[in-house]
């Protein structure tokens, strides 16, 4: 059957059911997988979707926090159509390179911020973060510490899906037991999320007790160990939380103490999500020693990922000439990527795109921060184009829902129906769409997401779930 499928034009429901027989997708629920499969999605423009039955969606997800620009857009798909004909690949392994890759590793390092002048790129946010866990390795055995190499990230944070990235990352739900994970050489702090501190803190509690335990960590573990700090400045995917005011800046402070280096995964952050190029500097007051940047990058129409390092990084590595930093891919530097990357920031500087992001940024906030007042939403939460709603059982406790509500799901599906949608993670919608997005858009996906929460919330009294 799905041999003949793939020579005749195939319909919408042949199109979900090869996907359905064939396709193993990141992050697969076998069950429903195996029961409901896919939504087949056929085209995209600006901030919507079409699905293969000709359904229109507001897409309020942005693909995978990544459609900066929206999608369609003609003269992206002419760059890269015409690096295909002029140089489709060429490797960029030790001494090639290809004027794509030369031109956009300068211009990254004009946008950066401080002396963030060094650029591998990389397939993508997870194999930067890898090459990034890496090169503290690296640096720190060039200045003499190989024992220096520990790793410290943060509970809920997500890295990424190499072995290594994934490892780095502590998101529950993704330490699966039928995987494996290293364990040794990382440590992990308490995640920064002011709405889950300790009763009784303020926030600047929080932020004192969340820095002494980092302090801790490293007089336990030793400084001589620790080799780096990986933090996404927002982290993202672990539930679009917003750090204690002075959190970041002050690890940043302990890390150059102990000569442990920074690392800020803005692979999600970076490229106007906050209304800047990156979010680090601009935002939170901390200059990385290295920076990992993808999804925005491109705008998501090709696969390209950058670790950006600081000189100071570089002349220690590079002090002795004969060594080799053996770490790269096939495809670091391709030509067409880097082609659409060119494209996709001339794109956002012609258009004022970081200045429409903040001012539309602005909106969203303001029109979202309105879901609080609904009985089911403890919290929303984020700043710019990424936020979200968490929902819960009690706004005083703030106790959650049991799994069996599947309540962020259920919003999800009842938003889609109405055109919208959201991202359902654990008790949490998200939601990141295109900068390109309008304000009469944001108010569409207000409302909507609005009618999807109280739908939903009808159905979980009716069901007999206890709220409040």
């Amino acid at each position: 059957m799905t041999a003949h499928l793939a020579l005749a034009r195939p319909t919408p429901h042949d199109l979900w059911e090869m996907d359905r027989a064939h396709v193993l997708h990141p992050w697969t629920n076998f069950g429903p997988f195996e029961r409901e499969g896919s939504l087949v999605i056929t085209r995209g423009e600006g901030c919507y979707l079409w699905d293969a039955d000709g359904r229109r969606y507001l897409d309020a997800v942005g693909g995978l926090w990544c459609t900066n620009i929206g999608l369609g857009r003609k003269e992206m798909a002419q760059a890269i159509a015409e690096q295909a004909e002029r140089l489709a690949f060429t490797n960029t392994f030790v001494d090639v390179t290809n004027d794509p890759s030369a031109r956009l590793a300068a211009k990254l390092a004009e946008l950066a911020p401080g002396d963030l002048n060094r650029v591998m790129f990389t397939t993508g946010g997870s194999t930067a973060v890898d090459t990034a866990v890496r090169a503290v390795a690296y640096y720190q055995t060039c200045m003499g510490r190989p024992g220096k190499t520990d790793i410290v990230a943060r509970d809920y944070s997500y890295h990424g899906s190499t072995y290594l990235a994934q490892s780095v990352g502590k998101r529950p739900g993704d330490r699966v037991p039928e995987f494996r994970y290293k364990e040794d050489g990382i440590h992990h702090l308490s995640v920064p999320n002011p709405y889950r501190r300790p009763e009784g803190m303020t926030e600047a509690e929080f932020c004192d007790w969340l820095v002494a335990e980092f302090e801790a960590l490293i007089d336990r573990v030793g400084a001589d160990r620790i080799g780096g700090f990986i933090a996404e400045p927002i982290q993202a995917s672990g539930g679009v939380i917003v750090p204690p005011d002075g959190y970041l800046k002050r690890m940043w402070d302990i890390c150059r103490r102990h000569d442990i280096l920074f690392i800020a995964d803005e692979v999600v952050t970076s490229f106007g999500r906050l209304g800047h190029w990156f979010a680090s500097w601009e935002v939170f007051g901390v200059q990385p020693d290295m920076i990992c940047t993808a999804k925005g990058l491109t705008s998501g129409y090709v696969p390209l990922g950058a670790l950006i390092v600081s000189d100071r990084m570089w002349d220690a590595m590079a002090a002795d000439g004969s060594r080799w930093f053996t770490a790269g891919f096939t495809y670091s530097g391709h030509p067409v990527s880097c082609a659409a990357g060119l494209k996709n920031i001339e794109i956002m500087e012609r258009e004022g795109l970081m200045a429409q992001a903040d001012k539309v940024g602005r909106y969203f906030e303001a029109r979202m921060a309105a879901l609080a007042d609904l009985p089911l939403i403890g919290d929303v939460r984020g700043r710019r184009l990424m936020l979200c709603v968490e929902s819960v059982a009690d706004k005083a406790t703030k106790a959650v829902l049991p799994e069996a509500a599947n309540e962020s799901k259920r919003i999800s599906n009842a938003a889609e129906a109405m055109g919208l949608l959201v991202r359902p993670m654990g008790h949490l919608n998200v939601m990141s769409p295109p900068l390109v997005i309008s304000e009469t858009q944001i108010d569409f996906v207000a409302e909507t997401l609005e009618r999807a929460i109280r739908q939903v919330t009808d159905e979980l009294v009716r069901e007999g779930f206890r709220l409040g």
